[in-house]
């Protein structure tokens, strides 16, 4: 193994970090190469600088015109379009980022967590972590209405084993004790846990009492001697459209909930900041018995890993993004008004739905927040999608045939009452 990776693990020994190390995890490391010794001369090399492999003139990355003028005159600079960015994202984006994240998950003020790494998109965050800390026959535990991509990279990736439990209890609440008779049933004592609120299909995210119940089953396992780590995928952070609605991360409530438990918070620029081809997400960690000199161990590991698969993320689109959340004169009230849009359509569609009440066609599940709502079918959801785009040209998300997801976020608030009418139409024809 390479020197610079048994440094890290030997930072790490003993941590609930190490204990989650994939092989490829405890191998990883970030070099001492090109990248590293260009910084080292970025700061230095006064004279010449001859380490990165990008043609300048004049001090500045050469460009083509007709790119550059693509851009709003004196917007950006050259080197904040055209430059590589350091491999953890821009230095002023990920400090901005986790100062951004205190002030929207308020209980993690005083706790000590990682800066926040990029990726490119949550996506490559999630796969990041699959290579990082899972090995074949490893347990995910997932709810049973998850994302159909977690799939793809846990289960066909790395091998893991996914587990599920059903999303809802009878009552349409978070089936919280689903999800502790799924962890207390693993004979290893040891599973990483994917949790996703809001919840893509099913546009739901738990009470704060929920959330509450979340923790302290969590922390009662841990308190047994199983080791956790909990990823928390939160694409869809800050569209919480009720009242009851815990408005905080779940990494809120667990990054320094127990020795047992290492807690890690994979979300994007992506629908937070309505950019979603940029391509920029953010991964951080954290663990009661971590320190900084952990954190650091951990986050060279995971530059390792981006820099043997991107190699850095995009440098343009962390400069826009930057750029408004730093100095934008209508960030704030731009943000608030879409806020305000996704909330009158979620209004909209929930009472659209009422008329349905008692249907047993389909049966929508709970819903509260982000960008979905999904159905139950009694037929086929497959033949429905088909028959909803063949005969009235609306398409809509099958998932494993039983569940029909519509994004409502991609229509307008006037134009929903139809949506609902035409997908309750076609159901009973479909089926018929």
């Amino acid at each position: 193994m390479h020197e610079l990776a048994n440094e890290l693990n030997t930072a790490l020994k003993g941590t609930i970090v190490d204990d989650m190390f994939s092989a490829v995890g405890r191998r990883m490391f970030f070099p001492k190469g090109i990248v590293a010794q260009s910084a080292e001369a970025k700061k230095k090399a006064t004279r010449f600088n001859a380490t990165i492999g990008m043609a300048t003139t004049e001090g500045k990355p050469m460009h083509l015109s007709d790119v550059y003028s693509q851009f709003a005159e004196n917007s950006l600079t050259p080197g904040q379009i055209f430059a590589y960015a350091p491999g953890g994202g821009d230095p002023e984006l990920r400090e901005l980022w986790k100062t951004e994240m205190l002030k929207k998950n308020p209980s993690l003020q005083g706790k000590e967590f990682s800066l926040p790494i990029v990726t490119s998109g949550l996506t490559h965050g999630l796969s990041m972590l699959a290579q990082l800390f899972f090995e074949e026959g490893d347990t995910l535990v997932v709810p049973d209405l998850a994302w159909d991509n977690y799939e793809l990279i846990f289960a066909h990736q790395v091998n893991a084993t996914i587990r599920t439990f059903p999303f809802y209890t009878e009552e349409g609440a978070f089936n919280v004790d689903g999800l502790r008779e799924t962890l207390s049933a693993i004979p290893e004592k040891k599973a990483r846990i994917l949790l996703n609120f809001p919840n893509n299909p099913t546009g739901f995210t738990p009470s704060k009492d929920e959330m509450k119940r979340i923790q302290e089953v969590l922390v009662q396992l841990a308190e047994e001697g199983m080791r956790l780590m909990v990823i928390s995928d939160d694409a869809y952070f800050g569209l919480f459209f009720e009242e009851e609605t815990e408005k905080e991360s779940l990494f809120s409530f667990l990054c320094d909930a127990h020795e047992n438990i290492f807690a890690i918070k994979a979300d994007a620029a992506t629908k937070e900041e309505m950019v979603w081809g940029f391509r920029i997400g953010f991964v951080t960690y954290g663990g009661k018995a971590l320190n900084a000199g952990h954190y650091e161990a951990l986050n060279k590991k995971t530059l390792g890993i981006i820099r043997s698969t991107v190699s850095n993320c995009d440098r343009p689109g962390q400069s826009l993004v930057l750029k408004a959340m730093r100095d934008g004169k209508k960030y704030h009230s731009d943000k608030a008004s879409a806020f305000d849009e996704m909330q009158r359509r979620y209004h909209t569609i929930a009472k659209v739905l009422k008329k349905y009440e008692g249907s047993d066609l389909l049966k929508p599940y709970p819903f509260n927040s982000g960008y979905f709502m999904a159905f139950k079918c009694k037929g086929s959801a497959e033949v429905l999608r088909k028959y909803l785009l063949d005969t009235y040209q609306i398409g809509c998300i099958n998932i494993a045939d039983t569940t029909l997801r519509l994004a409502y976020c991609s229509v307008e608030c006037d134009k929903i009452e139809e949506l609902v009418d035409m997908v309750y139409q076609a159901a009973g024809e479909a089926w018929n």
